[in-house]
């Protein structure tokens, strides 16, 4: 391998140099690492090393604060985070050279970068009118990029335009891209690569989205020839048991706990309420019926999940007081805003990343738990999934979890990843006799249907495939299984 020259003020790993040398190759490239591998400092490092500043981030709006720390941890510039006190003053900011970085969420793009769009309702790129700003930028870094996968939605226009023309566009995202082909359309477009080494959208969907049930043979050659061209023209990703050969092991341990009575005999009414829907949607033959029965089925399934949980508290209370009285902190998932004010109530001295706290505070708690300040952190799956470093810890644990086997390792890999020193367990609270093990089951047996979906959201998959699993294995009864 070359020899990477650089200015960055830590030695990047090997693999690492590798992937800062590929992006300075390719210049519109996708970091598919593996989430733990250092991402944010090879993309960080391509820019740094190509001088490509000033240099805009978009990002999460939970990743702001952790960009600009990172860029001036790894970087000797100065990195801005943009609010309503810079809205009008940002670009003389980086103009004069005052800040190289500016670091902007996806819903705030119109916000400080668009003028007009002159279109009514739905528009497309032409119609819109940006500021002149966006020419200041010389590079574009794009974390968590699936979440510009869709092509018509307006996070994914308002992108593509502040890239184009862009010299160095950097995509970040460690979920797999190639079993999905039709998710990677708009970021093919956004690095300006779509047509250039896909030969435009329709021949993309045509060589590898139009193939039916009987044609699994020419689809897996179609993706593999996929997979050949893009590790070819733009994307580079490594797997932690290839390149991280010294990270510690990482294993599953699934805890069964009952539900307290009352809301046992809640989940139970709710679980035959929902086989009775059930029935009467597998017996139903208009399609259009049974589309909707099927997203009011998926909000029944949801309200499951809600009723597991909260009668799980009082258990992972007894199981969280348990883990503390050894001395050994603790990563906590958990979703609804009722679970998590209940153990916040239960665990005083807990930090916290929840939607409701404020990037000022979720760093703080980061902070605190890593520091050794705090023995135990109650994270929100939305709002922790992605993005944090929590290596303080190697035990994380689940009161509830994602529907998809990528988030889940998206949440156990905020411990296991650089910087772990331990063998990391990740605890599965699941309620006896719930859909927690139907869910279970599919994320962590049935992977080749959760990895179709690649949103890094606790959103319930609307995808009619994972729909039909979770009925099938609800109503299959079996054992521990749906009630």
């Amino acid at each position: 391998m070359e020899a990477l020259k650089h200015n960055l003020k830590v030695t990047p790993y090997e693999y690492q140099q590798e992937g800062i040398l590929f992006g300075l190759r390719k210049k519109r490239f996708l970091i598919g690492d593996e989430p733990g591998l250092g991402k944010t400092l090879q993309s960080i490092g391509v820019v740094d090393c190509a001088r490509a500043y000033p240099c805009l981030v978009i990002c999460p709006s939970s990743l702001k604060i952790n960009w600009q720390r990172e860029f001036e941890k790894f970087a000797d510039v100065k990195a801005l985070v943009l609010d309503n006190a810079t809205r009008t003053t940002f670009p003389y900011l980086l103009s004069m050279g005052m800040y190289q970085v500016a670091i902007v969420n996806f819903e705030s793009l119109r916000k400080y970068f668009v003028w007009d769009i002159k279109a009514n309702g739905s528009f497309r790129l032409k119609d819109v009118v940006f500021s002149s700003c966006i020419k200041l930028f010389k590079s574009v870094i794009i974390d968590e990029s699936h979440r510009v996968k869709d092509p018509g939605a307006q996070q994914t226009i308002f992108t593509k335009g502040i890239c184009s023309g862009k010299r160095y566009i950097a995509l970040l995202s460690g979920t797999p891209v190639v079993n999905r082909p039709e998710d990677l359309v708009a970021q093919l477009s956004i690095m300006e690569r779509l047509a250039d080494d896909f030969g435009g959208r329709g021949k993309f969907l045509s060589d590898y989205c139009s193939f039916g049930k009987d044609q699994e043979e020419e689809q897996a050659e179609a993706l593999a020839d996929l997979s050949r061209k893009l590790y070819e023209n733009c994307m580079i990703r490594r797997e932690k048991k290839s390149v991280l050969t010294e990270l510690p092991e990482k294993t599953r341990t699934d805890l069964y706990v009952e539900l307290d009575p009352e809301s046992r005999t809640v989940y139970d009414t709710a679980a035959a309420d929902l086989r009775e829907y059930l029935e009467k949607y597998t017996g139903c033959t208009d399609v259009e019926i049974r589309r909707k029965m099927r997203m009011e089925a998926l909000v029944k399934f949801m309200t499951l999940r809600s009723l597991s949980a909260k009668g799980k508290v009082r258990q992972a209370v007894d199981f969280v007081n348990t883990f503390l009285a050894n001395g050994k902190p603790l990563i906590l998932f958990c979703s609804y805003h009722e679970i998590v004010d209940a153990l916040k109530k239960a665990f005083p001295k807990a930090v916290s990343v929840t939607g409701r706290d404020s990037l000022v505070e979720k760093q703080a708690a980061v902070d605190s738990f890593q520091n050794g300040h705090a023995q135990l952190i109650v994270c929100s799956i939305k709002a922790a999934g992605v993005g944090l470093t929590l290596t303080a810890s190697s035990n994380v644990a689940f009161v509830e979890f994602p529907w998809t086997y990528a988030d889940c390792c998206q949440c156990e890999d905020r411990a296991h990843r650089i910087g772990q020193k331990d063998n990391v367990t990740c605890y599965y609270l699941l309620g006896r006799n719930t859909i927690d093990h139907v869910l279970y089951s599919i994320i962590h047996k049935k992977k080749s249907i959760a990895n179709q979906i690649m949103a890094a959201s606790d959103d319930i998959p609307q995808d009619e495939m994972y729909f039909n699993e979770l009925v099938t294995m609800f109503m299959g009864g079996s054992e521990d299984g749906g009630g």
